[in-house]
């Protein structure tokens, strides 16, 4: 889709010709911003071409007349007039038009409206072998995504050895069983909430990943040669557009190595641009950290690995300006070692290249090695799905617009695709790559610079595209909503109270940034966290230093989901506002043993629970009592505790235990009741289990959790 204006501009043609086509062609248009569907665009590029012909063929029709005019007046001169109209017959039915550097494009633009394939959707998966199993589903429910009828299911059911009727809920080990019956594979329905498609779980069919280009992002100290090193990459003088040869924003480059694309961020090195940094290292595959051989590592350079190091991937290290007399890459390969990075040749996980960015020495070792490790990391993606991404950075153009420039992290994403960006909905009006060329559509990990979208996004904000423009503007709205419902609440990026939660999810890393006031105090506390013993759970101290908490340790921390430590220090009100707005907890000690105690603690305190057996009591089966709507009654006399509902009951026969599940109902005198206590007599039912004898014994059970 796009408007009339921006056709008429393509096509080369006026506003008013446009009209009087879309007249002729019956397309209902009023406005030059009103847009034309692809429909209507393939109709207008037929009706043009077939003008053009007529054209064409009317002035070759007058050159004919004009020849016969010459014949009776000039006999003459009939055979020069003859060659010089046969000349112009083929000049008009074979015109050299000067190519135009638009014409590709159009033509490319023109093939995807009429072959328009319908991609993948991120939401709902094409795989007729999967199956979506949603929390509390019943029988009948399951019956229903199965596409089998219900009386089938339930026979499944109690071959299993599970008596359940239509509307029961039905657990997912259960359905898992069932619909590995039905030659189905159960996976939990994580895509229900298209609005939140962070979270979104998309799962590809191995057929359609292909190899994705890696994801490089550049680190370091200011001036130790970044965008030096991709100027050189790229064969371009970035450098020389940059104020005072210090980058300004962060730049997304695509080169061809080989015959293999590489995608580059060259994030800034400045602190100011911290915040920057870190987000760059979210979305990248690889790190590289340049370090000057001049100067060793600096500041930004202890940054830039925490950032590198925090993000999980690998760090490949390019030692620069080796040209210099006084280089000294023996001493980088130390300093590095002493913040972590070891080098590969010391036996280390990380790669060390000397290069030199301003002679080109070492370049093609650096290209070889990334391409290297993006192949031993195998990186894949699915281009035949709708795009989704993350936004690099985002400006205001007076003439454009917003324009946003955007990775995309996997699908496609073509000219014209609704797209959700944070939560703005819009449609894709241009489509650049980092030269500035026009394109149709984009691929895996290619950086793109898009517009079409109302409101400038956040960077790091991620979009996806979606099927049509009224599912992005109601998704777009559904997430204004909920960031507005998430503002109004106070949370933190996370707690020691928080702590619980995030190791029942999974987590057994908790992140911490430790700020002390001297060296000693700083190592002490240190080694202190690092020696706690507790039971499956590792403190990672992502970064550690003295002096003042600065909004540098804020950004680690929110990046990292940590809380930070101040030993012996104050932060001013500066940042513990700063540290508000990023969610980040600061904690602040002046004893050591306080330190550790509160932390081991909290860290007892959250972790996975134990659980224990408790025995509620026991009921001798004394008579039997079988009603074809309801199984198996036993008619019980308690003889020790209590007989609970819900309880979990295991049948004991002959001291061997047959059956273990939960009971049913309990009935005394025909009332169904909560409980019944020793030495009263009731009825029970077993769920699932009417293999029920007289003399069996029901011991009823509850698992409790203890304290550790």
């Amino acid at each position: 889709m796009m408007s009339v204006l921006e056709y008429a501009n393509d096509v080369d043609r006026s506003i008013e010709t446009i009209f009087s086509l879309c007249k002729k062609l019956n397309i209902d248009v009023k406005d030059e911003n009103d847009l034309l569907s692809d429909d209507d665009i393939i109709l207008l590029d037929n009706e043009i071409e077939n003008t053009e012909q007529e054209d064409s063929d009317d002035i070759i029709s007058e050159d004919n007349n004009q020849l016969e005019d010459f014949e009776d007046s000039y006999e003459d001169e009939l055979d020069e007039v003859k060659i010089v109209a046969t000349i112009k017959k083929k000049k008009k039915k074979n015109p050299k038009k000067e190519k135009n550097p638009n014409d590709d494009f159009a033509m490319q633009k023109k093939e995807m409206y009429k072959h328009k394939e319908k991609l993948q959707s991120n939401v709902n998966t094409d795989d007729e072998t999967i199956v979506l199993y949603t929390e509390g589903m019943s029988v009948a429910d399951f019956a229903n995504v199965l596409n089998k009828n219900v009386a089938e299911i339930i026979k499944k059911l109690m071959s299993l050895g599970k008596i359940m009727n239509l509307n029961a809920v039905i657990d997912f080990e259960t359905a898992e069983i069932l619909a590995l019956e039905f030659g189905k594979t159960l996976k939990r329905d994580t895509t229900r909430d298209e609005s939140n498609f962070e979270e979104l779980e998309i799962v590809d069919d191995i057929k359609d990943l292909v190899e994705r280009p890696p994801v490089i992002t550049i680190m370091g100290h200011v001036d130790h040669g970044k965008t030096t090193l991709l100027d050189t990459i790229r064969k371009t003088n970035v450098v020389s557009g940059e104020a005072g040869g210090i980058t300004q924003h962060i730049g997304a480059y695509q080169i061809v190595y080989k015959g293999k694309p590489i995608t580059f961020i060259d994030t800034p090195g400045h602190a100011a641009f911290t915040e920057m940094r870190a987000r760059g290292a979210s979305i990248t595959d690889i790190v590289i950290i340049i370090v000057a051989a001049d100067d060793g590592v600096m500041p930004q350079t202890k940054e830039a690995i925490d950032h590198a190091k925090a993000a999980h991937v690998p760090i490949v290290v390019a030692v620069n300006k080796i040209d210099k007399p006084e280089a000294n890459p023996e001493r980088v390969l130390t300093e590095m070692s002493q913040n972590g990075i070891t080098p590969d040749i010391w036996g280390g996980d990380n790669l060390f290249v000397n290069i030199s960015a301003k002679t080109g020495e070492g370049i093609d070792e650096l290209l070889d090695n990334l391409l290297l490790i993006a192949e031993m990391q195998e990186l894949k993606a699915n281009p035949n799905r709708y795009a989704s991404g993350t936004v690099i950075e985002s400006k205001l153009d007076k003439a454009l617009g917003v324009v946003s420039t955007v990775l995309i992290q996997n699908g496609t994403l073509r000219l014209g695709d609704a797209i959700v960006v944070g939560n703005f909905a819009g449609k894709i009006r241009t489509l650049k790559n980092d030269k500035g060329e026009n394109l149709v559509e984009a691929g895996p990990s290619m950086p793109v610079s898009i517009t079409g979208i109302s409101e400038s996004p956040d960077a790091g904000d991620k979009f996806m595209a979606f099927e049509n423009e009224k599912k992005a503007r109601t998704i777009a709205e559904e997430r204004k909503l909920a960031a507005k419902k998430k503002s109004s609440q106070t949370t933190t990026s996370v707690t020691l109270d928080d702590l619980f939660n995030r190791i029942e999810a999974g987590e057994k890393e908790i992140n911490v940034v430790l700020k002390a006031d001297v060296k000693g105090s700083e190592e002490a506390v240190k080694n202190s966290l690092l020696k706690l013993d507790v039971e499956g759970i590792k403190i990672n101290v992502i970064r550690s230093g003295i002096g003042a908490i600065s909004e540098s340790d804020i950004v680690l921390a929110a990046a990292s989901n940590a809380f930070i430590i101040g030993f012996n220090i104050r932060p001013n009100n500066k940042i513990i506002e700063y540290a508000k707005d990023k969610n980040v907890e600061i904690r602040l000690y002046n004893i050591i043993y306080k330190v550790v105690e509160e932390m081991e603690a909290a860290l007892k305190g959250k972790l996975e629970p134990i659980y224990e057996e408790k025995v509620l009591g026991q009921a001798d089966v004394r008579k039997l009592f079988k009603f074809s709507k309801v199984g198996t009654i036993a008619g019980c006399y308690v003889t020790s505790g209590i007989i609970k509902r819900d309880a979990k009951a295991r049948i004991i026969r002959d001291s061997v235990v047959i059956y273990d599940g939960n009971i049913n109902s309990i009935a005394r005198e025909k009332d169904q009741v909560k409980e019944v206590k020793q030495g009263l007599e009731c009825g029970i039912t077993i769920e699932n289990f009417n293999d029920i004898k007289e003399n069996d014994i029901i011991e009823a059970y509850e698992i409790v959790e203890v304290n550790r």
